[in-house]
């Protein structure tokens, strides 16, 4: 597929290489926050019902494919068909039937083969008229953003200065920068020095939120109204690639989203010590594969693990509130 034009938006339906797209000229829109950031996100979800998704398939593919044929947010859709939810795949054949976007598609090796990988990067790099080389070069240049976002993190686990909440929205926007890097890292500067200014504070407790990025609307104020803060978002740190790399293909193979439990656990104990975790709260989005994986994460974290499910955009039911409160007070006779 060639022909690309400079300032096109391609939507992606979770986080894939960037900077390939960048260096291409074009747009990146990460489909899960057009969904998730819209304000009538359950619209979007009823819109792929009516148009015979089933009720039982995850709202956050439900979402995506209503965005796109709702609010038609972009001219091209790339579907990473391996390395995330399998159900990826089916939605693509449907949009195969529609007068929509052409459409691509991108591969995580699951085994993470680091042949595979770059095989596909370079496809990618083809098929939008741009090279591994060009993509290189913007991966130097959005080194000084990606450390900012480290500092961010930071601020968040050692001083406070950061909440929980802002990490989650600044960490899981940087899939896409909001579609343009230089414009977010002005936004993300002169929220740092607005954080600077705050003072320092040290929550009741302090948690660890793993798993995908949460469809309650809530979570983050409920548990911040009881005293306690999430100092890691395990997958939305994830997302903003935090590491130092001499290579794009090295990046994408330490990125741990896309590849087996054991490989994110390596990272997820790491961070528990070091931020001196009372307990993780591991979500899990219903009728998603990913669920399984609460099994081994009980089994393999050292800490009290609460288990939430969410289904449908929207806030937190009275059931799963007094979940948390019940793990809250269970944590506080414990610190």
């Amino acid at each position: 597929m060639t022909g690309l034009q400079k300032g096109e938006r391609i939507g992606f339906t979770t986080t894939i290489p960037v900077e390939i797209l960048l260096s291409a000229g074009a747009v990146p829109v990460d489909l899960n926050n057009t969904f998730i950031g819209h304000p009538k996100a359950a619209e979007l979800v009823s819109r792929a019902e009516a148009d015979g998704y089933p009720r039982s398939l995850c709202s956050w593919i439900k979402g995506i494919y209503g965005a796109v044929r709702q609010l038609e947010p972009v001219d091209r859709l790339l579907f990473v068909t391996e390395g995330d939810c399998s159900n990826t795949i089916a939605m693509r054949e449907t949009f195969r039937l529609l007068d929509g976007p052409p459409l691509m598609s991108f591969r995580f090796p699951h085994d993470r083969s680091p042949d595979r990988l770059k095989a596909e990067m370079e496809q990618l790099s083809r098929e939008l008229d741009t090279t591994i080389r060009d993509a290189e070069q913007v991966r130097q240049n959005l080194v000084p953003l990606r450390r900012k976002l480290r500092i961010l993190d930071e601020l968040t686990w050692k001083s406070g200065l950061v909440s929980g909440e802002e990490n989650h929205s600044w960490l899981v926007s940087s899939s896409d920068f909001g579609g343009d890097p230089v414009l977010f890292e002005s936004r993300l500067d002169d929220f740092l020095e607005k954080a600077r200014g705050r003072p320092e504070k040290e929550p009741w407790l302090r948690l660890a939120f793993c798993g995908v990025p949460p469809i309650f609307q809530d979570l983050y104020s409920y548990l911040g109204s009881c005293g306690a803060e999430v100092v890691l978002n395990e997958m939305q740190r994830q997302f903003s690639m935090p590491y130092e790399c001499d290579t794009l293909l090295e990046q994408y193979l330490m990125y741990t989203y896309p590849y087996d439990v054991f490989f994110r656990l390596e990272d997820l104990k790491r961070e528990l010590e070091q931020r001196r975790i009372h307990g993780v709260i591991h979500y899990v989005q219903s009728f998603c594969h990913r669920g399984i994986e609460d099994v081994v994460l009980r089994k393999e974290l050292p800490l009290p693990v609460l288990t939430l499910e969410g289904d449908a955009p929207g806030k937190l039911d009275e059931r799963t509130r007094l979940r948390i409160d019940i793990f809250l007070e269970m944590l506080s006779d414990r610190v």
